[in-house]
């Protein structure tokens, strides 16, 4: 399973960073660029501070590039030898690994949330259903590696599991905002339509099938439709 994962990872356009991906968010939202390493003397308290977050961000980034490139259970020596920071770096900024994991996930649910919270176009529940199809496919290209880390090590690590939970728990809220209740309330065809935008779906499309986003897309938007053919609220 591991090899099928780092051989999807090495053909695949998700080697990225977590500065690509928070920096793209930030250039959704503001067209200002401010530098967050201002110069400050090293020999000063601040300059001791700077350097000592500048390691702890660099930390956090090892991790996420690890897991972009594949290592879906990178360990804290594979992190502080691509951090270029010693072990006991490492477990000064951070208790455990799964401290790093807590870090991470938050800088990039911080990252993401202006495409997950961002107001629909649509006034019609089924074109909203669509564009929540576009909003997931966007959502899961941008956090591939971390969300495939997650469900690979989820059962052996507590903040993993309880990360998978909440992830669940806030995506099956949002989709249910935009469905009337004669749909939520009917449990079948809720949990198909659920299962159709999960991202397992979108991880078997993409990474066992070698489909294209535009592909993957497709497949689900043909699920969707079969679901809702028969639905009529007007």
């Amino acid at each position: 399973m591991f090899a099928a994962v780092i051989s999807f990872f090495a053909t695949s356009p998700y080697i990225v960073t977590l500065n690509a991906i928070i920096g793209s968010a930030i250039l959704k939202t503001s067209s200002l660029s401010k530098n967050p390493f201002p110069a400050i003397d090293a020999e000063t308290n601040d300059g001791r501070r700077l350097r000592s977050n500048r390691s702890r961000r660099r930390i956090i980034e090892a991790l996420f590039e690890l897991l972009a490139e594949g290592d879906m259970a990178p360990s804290a020596v594979s992190v502080a030898d691509r951090a270029k920071v010693g072990m006991r770096t490492v477990f000064r900024h951070f208790e455990d690994m799964d401290s790093i994991y807590d870090e991470m996930a938050q800088e990039i649910s911080e990252a993401v949330m202006p495409m997950i919270v961002a107001p629909y176009e649509s006034t019609k529940w089924q074109d909203r259903l669509f564009e929540c199809l576009e909003k997931r496919a966007e959502l899961y290209e941008t956090v591939f590696p971390m969300k495939m880390c997650m469900t690979l090590r989820r059962f052996q690590s507590d903040f993993l599991g309880e990360q998978h939970e909440r992830d669940i728990l806030y995506l099956r809220s949002a989709l249910k905002n935009i469905l009337p209740e004669e749909i939520t309330s009917n449990r079948d065809l809720f949990g198909a339509i659920e299962v159709a935008l999960d991202f397992s779906t979108w991880r078997h499309l993409r990474q066992d099938q070698k489909r294209s986003v535009e592909s993957a897309k497709t497949s689900i938007r043909l699920m969707l439709e079969g679901l809702i053919a028969g639905v009529d609220l007007d």
